[in-house]
Formats: C-alpha cells, sequence, structure tokens
C-alpha cells in the first residue's frame, strides 16, 4: 500500500514566522500532534507538542542544598521573589516565541508514492510520529503513526 493511499492531504500547517502560541492553538483546536511548518510554500521544518513542552522545561533540581543562617533568613524570600518574577517573566515569553526557533528542521519528509513500509521503518528509525508528505519538492499530505495502523488494518477496520 502506498503512502498516498492513507495521507492526509491538505494538512495543516503554519508559517515559520508564526507564535509558539499560535501552533500550540491549532494543535488543539484540531487535535493533532504536530504541523509542517512553512516558509511561504516552502517546506523547512516541523513543530511538534514535544518542541511546544520542551519550551518548559525547568531544569532539574539544584544538587547544591544548603540551610541558610539565621541572618540569611532575610535574603532567602527576596531571592525567591525576585526568581518567580523571571519565572513569570519566562512563562510569558514563551508563546511569542517564534515557530522557526523551536521547530524540528530540516522536515523528514516521504515520497506518496512509497510504501507504507517504508514510512514505518522511517518512523521507527527516526523515533518520530508524523512525516510530511512531499511530490517534487511541495507539501502534499502528512502520515501519521495512526494512518499506517488503519493501512496495515485494512478497508472497513
Amino acid at each position: 500500500m502506498r503512502i498516498q493511499e492513507i495521507m492526509t492531504r491538505n494538512p495543516i500547517t503554519i508559517q515559520a514566522g508564526a507564535p509558539v502560541r499560535d501552533a500550540a492553538a491549532l494543535l488543539r483546536k484540531h487535535k493533532i500532534g504536530g504541523l509542517p511548518v512553512m516558509d511561504n510554500e516552502k517546506l523547512v521544518g516541523m513543530i511538534t507538542e514535544s518542541d511546544v513542552l520542551r519550551l518548559l522545561e525547568t531544569g532539574n533540581i539544584s544538587d547544591d542544598l544548603w540551610l541558610p543562617s539565621p541572618l540569611e533568613v532575610i535574603e532567602v524570600p527576596i531571592r525567591e521573589i525576585i526568581n518567580w518574577e523571571k519565572t513569570k517573566h519566562a512563562l510569558a515569553s514563551i508563546g511569542s516565541i517564534e515557530v522557526r526557533k523551536v521547530m524540528s528542521h530540516p522536515a523528514i519528509t516521504i515520497g506518496e508514492d512509497e510504501e507504507i513500509e517504508d514510512a514505518a521503518a522511517m518512523m521507527l528509525s527516526r523515533k518520530i510520529a508524523r512525516l510530511p508528505v512531499v511530490r517534487g519538492g511541495a507539501l502534499v499530505g502528512i502520515v501519521a503513526r495512526a494512518d499506517i495502523v488503519r493501512g496495515v488494518a485494512g478497508p472497513g477496520q
């Protein structure tokens, strides 16, 4: 079975210069896990739920735990207030980051005439869940793991 038989045609896309908040809104609205990223008509990457979540990573808990002395008890709350303000500012600015700065690139693609087994092998080896489908370099669809599973199950399943 070929990719063109199972792919979603005319996938929802986002422009590389759009803010991440717009990408997140499209992912949520359409209940999808990733979007092809376009620079005008050219496919330049992919942005996924994982890319958005990665922006929220806070880092590891510090190994240098210390207990304050009586004089430092006054300093600790002030330091924590400053850290919280920085954290609030960072969270507020995440949504305005351009998609191009967090997308995976270049996009790993597959041709519409390829076999679904080729797509499955590519997804497994690259540890990805979806592939933009191209014809002559132009985006014509997208295929996800669920599409392959449906294709393997056969019509009417």
